[in-house]
């Protein structure tokens, strides 16, 4: 660091020396080198390979290359895009692959919560023919318990009450017209 501080570079002592000196320390700004001839490539030597040309090809833009290096460089390229290709074909296999064990797997597990749900419902057989009879003899045995316990002094059937109870009459005739023209 010069004698001045670092944020005093406004002052008319702050010399030009001092100035390149900060910044070639600070590695900011731009600096100008000479290139030695190592650094530079010939005029007669190819883009590619920076050997001398044999058969030189030309572009439109200037650019200077051996017809040898350029065709070394198209089979390189494909060379490596196919096998980039083969490495993609079968990254792209394997995830198929993959996404196909997943999805059995869900599959899988969607089966076996169906049969537990369906494992843990509890319900009793239902026979056709006999769940008629059963619910006539139900009824019965329950009107005539109800009877017996009351007492009743109806002369009207036990059976035939049930039966009243569970169905609803239909309205009559005259009931309907009457009740459509209110």
């Amino acid at each position: 660091m010069t004698r001045h501080g670092k944020n005093c570079t406004a002052g008319a002592v702050y010399t030009y020396h001092e100035k390149r000196k900060d910044t070639a320390a600070s590695g900011y700004g731009t600096q100008s080198v000479r290139l030695g001839k190592d650094a530079i490539k010939d005029f007669d030597c190819c883009c590619l390979s920076l050997q001398t040309c044999r058969d030189p090809v030309v572009t439109p833009d200037g650019y200077l290359y051996e017809k040898q290096a350029i065709l070394e460089y198209i089979l390189h390229q494909k060379t490596e895009i196919a096998k980039k290709m083969k490495a993609y074909e079968k990254q792209k296999q394997t995830q198929k692959s993959d996404s196909r064990l997943e999805s059995k797997s869900e599959e899988r597990g969607i089966a076996e919560r169906f049969k537990t749900r369906e494992n843990s419902i509890v319900s009793k057989p239902i026979n056709p023919f006999t769940s008629g009879q059963a619910k006539e003899s139900d009824s019965q045995s329950a009107a005539g318990t109800s009877a017996s316990t009351s007492k009743a002094d109806s002369s009207a059937p036990a059976a035939g009450t049930s039966s009243s109870q569970t169905r609803p009459r239909a309205p009559s005739g005259s009931a309907l017209v009457s009740q459509t023209l209110l």
